[in-house]
């Protein structure tokens, strides 16, 4: 529904926005298909079918791996599209533009999928089924090979620490901007119009970063759980528990949980944040009404 009603064009923001947006909105519900129901619900509720075929099941994990890399380097893309736009006044009509905004998110896509063709060959089949391959285990030699080990950091790093770290930065700076404008912005005004509320380019400023903020403020709470687990396991070298009833597997489960919810808050972010992405989400949800009661002929 968030990528229909973003499609229409009728939200009040720029192409270039709206492509990223969509975007993301494309990747989270990918990351919802191959992440959540074709591999975790279809292996729990289907295990006797074709998604566990090796070939299938290896191909649903790339593809799942690929749209949350995509989901989380398009939030990047799109704070720093926000840092750029508030921030660096000289940069922005050459790169705040819906033909840069489609450069990156095609760039982001390509990247993601290539970068995860690896964990194709990280899983085997656990036997045959019907002479096809059948089920996906790891390879042992992934836990000890040396290039594996490397892979395994370098994915790790690019997701999810090396993000975190840049939407940290780039908000701090952004909001820093901010406050040092506003504060000159106060100085300059007459000290008779300093109390009144009509600022027009302040009241602009500060609608058009709200949306920065709460995307990007999202992301960081929801991963928060997931990196904190991540590098307290690197740092104790303790990655195997007994049970699940131990604090650290019960963290890493709810990081995991809370990281997939993220791919699912932006249409109420969307909502929260912007009024005609509200009057365009009421329509969508009345026009089934509308158009039944259109039907049914009324009586003279």
């Amino acid at each position: 529904m968030t990528i229909v009603i973003l499609s229409r064009g009728k939200c009040g923001i720029t192409k270039g926005i709206s492509t990223y947006l969509i975007s993301m909105a494309t990747a989270d519900l990918l990351v919802i298909v191959f992440s959540v129901i074709l591999t975790t619900l279809g292996f729990k509720y289907f295990p006797v079918s074709f998604l566990f075929y090796t070939t299938v099941c290896s191909f649903n994990i790339i593809m799942g791996y690929a749209a949350i890399d995509c989901s989380v380097w398009l939030t990047i893309a799109f704070t720093i599209d926000r840092f750029v736009a508030i921030c660096c006044h000289n940069l922005k009509a050459r790169y705040c533009s819906a033909r840069t905004a489609a450069s990156v998110v095609t760039i982001v896509w390509s990247v993601s999928i290539l970068r995860n063709i690896p964990f194709y060959y990280k899983y085997q089949s656990l036997g045959t089924w019907g002479g096809v391959p059948w089920g996906c285990g790891i390879r042992p030699e992934f836990f000890i090979l040396p290039g594996w080990l490397v892979f395994f950091w370098i994915h790790h790093l690019l997701n999810p620490l090396i993000p975190y770290l840049l939407i940290l930065l780039f908000n701090a700076l952004t909001v820093r901007h901010i406050v040092l404008a506003n504060r000159a912005r106060k100085g300059l005004r007459a000290p008779s119009n300093r109390d009144q509320r009509g600022d027009a380019e302040m009241v602009n400023r500060r609608k058009s970063i709200i949306l920065l903020f709460v995307v990007s403020g999202s992301f960081i709470l929801l991963w928060m759980t997931k990196v904190s687990v991540f590098l307290l396991m690197e740092i104790t070298n303790a990655h195997l528990f007994r049970s699940y009833d131990h604090p650290v597997m019960i963290a890493d489960i709810s990081g995991t949980m809370l990281f997939y919810l993220s791919s699912c808050t932006n249409t109420a972010l969307y909502a929260l944040t912007q009024s005609k992405f509200r009057e365009e989400l009421q329509r969508a949800l009345k026009y089934p009404f509308t158009l039944t009661s259109e039907c049914i002929p009324t009586s003279k």
